[in-house]
């Protein structure tokens, strides 16, 4: 019933920036706290940033930190994830997922989370 579709991927030189979007439909979105992953191949998925449903506290991979920035906006169902300063390691497929029942124990597990996007595909050059 939930459905997350994800956009703004693409191709952007080390150091450049990049912001992909999902928007989400099906349910209720201010209930959902919402998160980015990310898969390169032959790799497992891992956490990028969570936003909170209930105020919206953001939380980063230590990867990210000081780089990324997640953010909401409730009137459009959309999470944003702005990537600035890009490596090359950032290269993966970006995965935004939605989580419902606000279990911050698991805000880092993918198995935390009950819906996910398609991804999107994101490459940075050397």
């Amino acid at each position: 019933q939930v459905q997350l579709v994800e956009s703004g991927g693409g191709l952007v030189q080390a150091g450049g920036s990049l912001r992909v979007s999902c928007a989400a439909s099906g349910g209720t979105f201010t209930r959902f706290a919402m998160g980015w992953f990310r898969q390169a191949p032959g790799k497992e998925r891992e956490f990028v940033a969570r936003v909170s449903a209930s105020d919206s506290h953001t939380y980063y991979a230590d990867s990210v930190k000081g780089r990324f920035t997640i953010s909401r906006d409730n009137t459009k169902n959309t999470v944003y994830l702005q990537m600035n300063s890009l490596k090359p390691e950032d290269t993966a497929v970006y995965y935004c997922a939605a989580e419902q029942r606000g279990l911050n124990v698991m805000r880092t597990m993918p198995g935390g989370y009950d819906y996910w996007g398609q991804g999107t595909q994101v490459t940075v050059s050397s």
